[in-house]
């Protein structure tokens, strides 16, 4: 059966004219790197990186009602947020599994815009219009197609953003704006989101826009990386990863992967003290269960890596890793995640990388840096 060529993204010129290594990334040729993963890493740690991420999705909500009616599906208190601000959720499934997880603007009290993970457009977009209300109070439109993402991030980034676009179109942490007039004659909408810790923005602008926009934020002084180090940078950070360190039951036969919002273990993004699809789940558990903790190497040999089995000092088996690489900011010391059971900040453990190599490694509540 033939299969479809991967896709391009606005910026596939860009990259090209960059040097950079591009891998079929999800259906999506992106670059993995341009110099080195570690390289880049650090220059977005204290500096300034800028990540073509025009793959992940755009999501329109918009009606009246449209905050209660997201509510009902998210594991956030949505009609908390109020306008100008996003937020982080969970979506899960009538079993309670993870589905997806999503960084959210508020617009309006009728208007969301949402951000779905790359390999999840076509699966959310199914989820969504399946739960619409019959009344037609809430619509959602796709945006995906036409709009192209870049993230500027780090502790330079604003400075760059300023330079590039003006003093007018800086937003705060978690804040969303329309791109004001600037020097660029560019529009869309900006808001202080990301996915490495840093601080920084995430720029969605029509695809025309996307190539001018990219060239001027190189200009000012931004250095282009690509997806090696927005994994370890991420991971760093104990940021979930979609298809990784979980997935929905439906799309992956893992059952590793098949996870509700406690057991990932997120500080953030969840309230039980509201209804939504999912939550019975989330309420079910005991201390004990397994849950998504991060393991730091304290030892030399070989890496941490998603399938490996972690013990207790006792020999047993407790849990499994799901992510795992070396850190560029921390000498390249071994980190990882896994979901393991009956354990706590601070305990040691034995991660066992191979039938005659394990190696001593403590548990820790991300994030690592």
């Amino acid at each position: 059966m033939a299969t479809s060529p991967p896709v391009r993204t606005p910026l596939y010129d860009e990259h090209v004219a960059l040097n950079a290594n591009i891998v079929d990334f999800h259906g999506f040729e992106l670059p993995i790197w341009y110099s080195n993963i570690s390289e880049e890493h650090i220059q977005c740690r204290t500096s300034a990186g800028l990540f073509d991420v025009s793959h992940m999705g755009s999501f329109r909500f918009t009606g009246t009602g449209v905050k209660v009616w997201l509510e009902s599906l998210a594991t956030q208190k949505v009609t908390k947020i109020k306008p100008g601000n996003c937020a982080y959720t969970h979506f899960l499934d009538y079993e309670g599994y993870l589905i997806d997880d999503m960084i959210f603007a508020v617009v309006g009290e009728d208007e969301i815009l949402g951000v779905p993970n790359a390999s999840m457009i076509e699966v959310m977009w199914d989820w969504f219009t399946s739960l619409l209300p019959d009344d037609g109070s809430v619509e959602i439109e796709d945006l995906s197609k036409g709009t192209s993402i870049i993230a500027l991030q780090g502790p330079k980034s604003r400075e760059i953003c300023e330079l590039v676009l003006g003093k007018n179109n800086h937003v705060g942490r978690f804040k969303w704006s329309q791109i004001n007039l600037n020097p660029l004659n560019i529009n869309g909408w900006i808001q202080g989101t990301g996915y490495t810790g840093e601080p920084g923005y995430e720029i969605f602008v029509p695809n025309d826009d996307a190539g001018k926009l990219w060239r001027a934020l190189i200009t000012a002084g931004a250095n282009p990386v690509g997806l090696g180090a927005r994994d370890t940078l991420r991971l760093e950070k104990g940021y979930l990863l979609s298809g990784v360190d979980f997935a929905s039951p439906d799309l992956d036969d893992n059952k590793l992967l098949h996870r509700d919002s406690w057991e990932t273990n997120v500080p953030f993004g969840l309230d039980i003290e509201h209804d939504f699809i999912g939550k019975h789940r989330v309420v079910s558990h005991s201390d004990n269960d397994a849950r998504l903790w991060g393991l730091k190497q304290l030892e030399k040999g070989p890496l941490p890596r998603g399938g490996k089995d972690v013990e207790d000092l006792d020999g047993n088996i407790i849990g499994t890793l799901t992510s795992g690489a070396p850190s560029p900011s921390m000498n390249r010391t071994g980190i990882g995640m896994g979901y393991i059971s009956n354990v706590s900040p601070g305990d040691e453990v034995m991660i066992i990388a191979s039938p005659r190599k394990k190696v001593r490694a403590i548990i820790v509540r991300p994030p690592f840096v």
